[in-house]
């Protein structure tokens, strides 16, 4: 494929306005520029505009391994347009530099993707000795409705290994911690304000667990890749009249999970301190867990991390390819649920520092950079 076509792909995918959904029309442009080069894919729409889609290339035979490249369709929303340079839809190039929201998170990472499987494909000389299978994705933005659909049809559970292509200016993350959102609910008891004594102060139920919240996981081990357990509270809501006593009230958290205090153990810890909480004081707390995200962990010395930043060295030649470690979660924190311990990377273009931010970019030379190194990753994983 000429090189004109590669940006041209990313440029289209850009244009394609997915701000957290409309993935569906991702998909349809991926399936055809795949069908024009003889692959076939299947795109799973499930309502309200989103989809899922899959392609594979080489022998198949169920016998030989499997190797999975991934990457979301979605994007997030756009604050303020009036901060950008550019219509962040309008894919423009300056320099080396490409804009728009999706740029680097991530259709630079899927473009690269839909490349490699192609050029793998129509190379004479490349005959892979197992499967190439990619995965488009919707909605990792948010709840990651598509990557627990591809869960719950078994799409990952025979993957020998992962690549995500999130953007990580062609360095590896071999490490990403989990992401665990909750929510805790405060009930106590409505009374007008002269008369404080008759009620139960919600907020202060809620208070009192933020108080006890801040060194909660000071005790908890520490990750030998991650390190220690983040966590914040985010967003706090109590009250509706200044002079009434809330009943009810709530705040809501995110924590970091590593594969040392996993998911499991958070859930265990604030249910923990919960109890104590509900026993000591009138307002009753209780948890509601609305995101539960795995770590993905592989050892810095694992195989295929090490192939993996051979292959990227080689592609992207003019700097260092560093093994890293990260603390935002992606699809494959999903994933993993069904397939625990495979072995997973994530390697994108350059921009990393302009996710999620006005002016997103990232570099024409790295997304081409990035199309080899994924070819090299998969004639050498799949000799």
């Amino acid at each position: 494929m000429e090189k004109e076509e590669k940006i041209k792909i990313l440029a289209d995918l850009i244009k394609i306005q997915t701000v957290n959904g409309n993935e569906i029309e991702v998909a349809k442009y991926l399936k055809t520029i795949l069908a024009d080069h003889q692959i076939n894919a299947t795109i799973d729409s499930f309502g309200d505009k989103r989809a899922n889609l899959e392609a594979e290339i080489g022998d198949k035979d169920p016998l030989n391994k499997i190797l999975a490249f991934s990457g979301h369709q979605d994007t997030v929303t756009i604050d303020d347009e009036k901060i950008w340079i550019f219509d962040p839809f309008s894919a423009q190039i300056e320099g080396d530099k490409i804009y728009g929201r999706g740029a680097s998170d991530m259709k630079s990472g899927l473009a690269a993707e839909a490349i490699a499987l192609i050029e793998l494909n129509e190379n004479p000389h490349v005959n892979l000795n197992g499967t190439l299978r990619f995965i488009a994705t919707a909605g990792e933005e948010y709840g990651t409705p598509g990557a627990y659909r591809l869960n719950d049809q078994h799409a990952i559970d025979d993957v020998d290994a992962l690549v995500i292509g999130e953007p990580t200016n062609g360095q590896i993350i071999y490490a990403h911690s989990g992401s665990f959102n909750y929510r805790i609910t405060s009930t106590g008891q409505a009374a007008h304000s002269s008369t404080p004594t008759r009620g139960i102060n919600a907020i202060q139920g809620l208070v009192n667990y933020i108080n006890l919240e801040e060194g909660l996981f000071d005790d908890v081990p520490e990750g030998p890749y991650l390190g220690a357990v983040q966590h914040s509270i985010t967003v706090i809501h109590g009250g509706n009249q200044v002079n009434t006593i809330p009943a009810q009230a709530e705040l809501r958290g995110n924590i970091r999970p590593t594969q040392a205090f996993d998911n499991n153990h958070v859930i265990s810890k604030i249910e923990e301190a919960l109890r104590k909480l509900n026993q000591q004081h009138d307002a009753q707390l209780k948890l509601e867990i609305i995101h539960n995200f795995e770590p993905v962990e592989t050892p810095s010395d694992n195989k295929f991390v090490q192939l993996v930043q051979r292959s990227a060295q080689k592609s992207f030649s003019e700097r260092e390819v560093k093994l890293k470690t990260m603390n935002g979660a992606t699809d494959a924190s999903v994933f993993v649920k069904n397939n625990y311990g495979l072995p997973t990377v994530i390697l994108g273009a350059d921009g990393i520092e302009t996710n999620h931010q006005p002016n997103e970019y990232t570099t024409i030379s790295s997304y081409l950079a990035l199309i080899k190194a994924y070819q090299e990753i998969a004639i050498k994983f799949l000799k």
